[in-house]
């Protein structure tokens, strides 16, 4: 009694995890269809459901050509404002070499339509704190913490070039390796005095400082950009593009369009020998040029930064000079040398991908560029419901092959794979319906046949099983004994299966674009809900079934009678023999469950053969040997054993 009770835990415990698993998600989307914007139908992509296509043209002030490199950066400045706004499954491209095509499914929000519409424009501005992204609890009013990039250096008598250290993954000073101290200056709510230059701390005000504690830059929705394009005059609370940090910045002192031209390659020495590290180079237009002389003779002479130390999480940084690019820093380098000649050298952990999009941005900032709405209008899906239908009709065919083929080969057995297969599909459903609530997530037709796709791989890992579970009985072991083995071994060739499953989603969904994309990512879900239901519902549902006589004794409908498992037929057995039709042979497996030696196994045979019973199967060797031989060979068994 004692051993039962212990076991009953490990049945159960894995069923009710799982039925917690169906009833939090269900309660959820429950609640969400009550107090929330929820639904039950899943939210459908552009080619299913439709959705509002806006067509831009980018078009400059002083009538400059557009290139194709500014239409990309274009299409990814508005792609970022899309993705971060929640609206998944969105089409961008461009058409006619100054057209931008903004397709949006289902009905988007008019603050969406404003974000694709709006321009961005580029803004240099001098950094007066930074510091962790996320939120902080409380203003900090004596000693804050500092990052400082590597220094600037320059030749101040030619003027020849700046270099300015990005400490960040990519285009800004923010990362949280070197640690050191500074001091920081009590924001007031009304400054004291007029601020006397952009880099003034007095223009830190209570409101500004509680606004940069409470912008968290962690969340995607912070780092939309957009929002039109922020008052030169005034101080800017605004979060790095990658989201590593956030800024308070003083009042533009350059306007993007002072750019010249900014490039990115290689640095080099004064003497002309590459460094091996990438740099951008930067370089002012005349007006420009004398705005940035002035701007860094100024932040020169400020103390540095220091490095920034994790322990704090707001530093004052009087030398740093911040590219702000659609109202997101891009970049955030610290100035050592005045610049007389404008011409910058931004060096710092470049690798050529993240020299190319700084530079790639900074030209695209150079640009008075706006985006004019050529036409706006409601498009029809591109397959529409009847394609959808056609796809669902497929996964039903697919559903209901896989119940017939199961039922076939393992009879009643086949009905633990037709409940597998239903508590799949009702996880893959609730979670689908989730995360078109919480994440935006939009099923394409290529997502539809990833989810049938599953059908296979989910009953593949069931298969897998069930063949274990029979070759162990092939071997004498008892139900439940064939069950725990059975799943020992299957276990490890469904997690590989699997694994590599998941792993080809995971490259598919970074890799590819548009409706690859929703394939990989219902390929990707789907495996992980057929790891779930394997371990937590089909084998403890299996370890429940052994006890039941029905199985346990291997009723002709079963799936565990001999016929079923091919004793009815001739079969190989390993090691030369072959098994001929009859009872059970001689049992492999010894009464304390170990497997018997080969020395055991020949004489429990000899033993069967002898007893003349005719239900008893023989085994007959694939060889010539005689039976002399054979007898031989049992006697000198039996004696190795006593």
């Amino acid at each position: 009694m004692a051993s039962t009770n212990t076991k009953k835990p490990g049945r159960w415990r894995s069923l009710i995890g799982l039925l917690a698993i169906i009833l939090a998600l269900f309660g959820a989307v429950f609640a969400g269809t009550k107090w929330s914007d929820a639904t039950w139908m899943p939210k459908l992509a552009l080619d299913l459901e439709g959705g509002t296509q806006v067509i831009l043209q980018a078009v400059t002030t002083n009538n400059e050509p557009v290139s194709s490199e500014d239409i990309n950066q274009a299409i990814e400045i508005i792609r970022q404002r899309v993705d971060s706004s929640g609206v998944a499954e969105a089409e961008i491209t461009s058409q006619g070499g100054q057209n931008i095509v903004v397709a949006l499914p289902g009905t988007p929000s008019q603050e969406t339509l404003d974000l694709v519409r709006e321009s961005a424009q580029m803004q240099f501005r001098p950094v007066l704190y930074f510091g962790n992204p996320g939120l902080i609890p409380e203003p900090q009013s004596t000693d804050a913490t500092g990052e400082s990039t590597e220094k600037a250096t320059g030749d101040a008598t030619d003027g020849a070039s700046e270099e300015a250290t990005d400490g960040s993954k990519e285009t800004d000073s923010t990362d949280a390796t070197d640690e050191s101290a500074a001091e920081e200056t009590p924001a007031t709510d009304e400054p004291n005095v007029e601020p006397t230059d952009p880099s003034d701390f007095a223009q830190v005000t209570d409101s500004v400082m509680k606004t940069f504690n409470e912008l968290d830059c962690t969340v995607p929705d912070n780092r939309k950009g957009g929002g039109g394009v922020a008052d030169p005059n005034e101080v800017l609370v605004a979060c790095a593009d990658d989201g590593s940090s956030k800024y308070i910045l003083g009042p533009m002192e350059i306007a993007g369009s002072e750019i010249a031209n900014a490039t990115s390659g290689m640095g080099t020495t004064q003497q002309g020998v590459s460094t091996g590290k990438w740099v951008v180079n930067i370089e002012f237009n005349k007006e420009g040029t004398k705005q940035f002389s002035e701007v860094t003779k100024r932040l020169s002479g400020l103390p540095d930064s220091g490095t920034w130390m994790m322990t704090s999480p707001i530093t004052q940084s009087p030398n740093m000079f911040a590219m702000v690019l659609d109202n997101l820093v891009i970049s955030a380098p610290s100035v050592t040398y005045e610049i007389p000649n404008g011409k910058a050298e931004i060096s710092g952990d470049f690798n050529n991908e993240s020299a190319n999009r700084l530079a790639s941005q900074l030209n695209f900032g150079a640009l008075p560029l706006t985006f004019e709405v050529q036409s706006e209008e409601t498009i029809s899906a591109t397959l529409g419901s009847e394609q959808l239908e056609k796809g669902l009709l497929a996964g039903l065919i697919g559903l209901v092959l896989v119940v017939i083929y199961s039922l076939i080969q393992y009879r009643a057995l086949g009905l633990v794979t037709v409940a597998s297969l239903g508590v799949a599909a009702i996880l893959t459903y609730l979670a689908i319906a989730f995360l078109s609530w919480q994440q935006g997530y939009r099923l394409s037709l290529p997502g539809v046949a990833g989810v049938i796709v599953a059908i296979g791989i989910t009953a593949d890992s069931f298969i897998v099983y069930f063949e274990r579970i029979r070759d162990e009985l092939r071997d004498g072991r008892s139900l439940e004994g064939a069950i725990e083995v059975g799943w020992e071994r299957a276990r490890r060739t469904i997690l590989a299966s699997d694994t590599i499953n998941f792993l080809a989603a995971i490259v598919l969904y970074f890799l590819a674009v548009g409706g690859v994309r929703g394939f990989a990512f219902t390929l990707g879900l789907t495996t992980l809900i057929d790891l779930l239901v394997v371990f937590m519902f089909t084998h403890p549902i299996m370890k429940i079934i052994s006890r039941w006589k029905f199985f346990r004794e291997g009723h002709r409908m079963s799936g565990f009678h001999h016929s079923s498992l091919g004793l009815d037929k001739p079969r190989y057995v390993g090691r030369g023999r072959v098994s001929t039709p009859g009872a059970p042979a001689a049992p492999a497996f010894s009464p304390d469950g170990s497997r018997m030696t080969i020395a055991q196994r020949k004489a429990a045979e000899k033993a069967a053969q002898e007893s003349g019973d005719a239900s008893g199967e023989t085994l007959t060797d694939q060889s010539t040997t005689s039976a002399k031989s054979a007898d031989q060979s049992a006697q000198a068994a039996k004696e190795g054993d006593n």
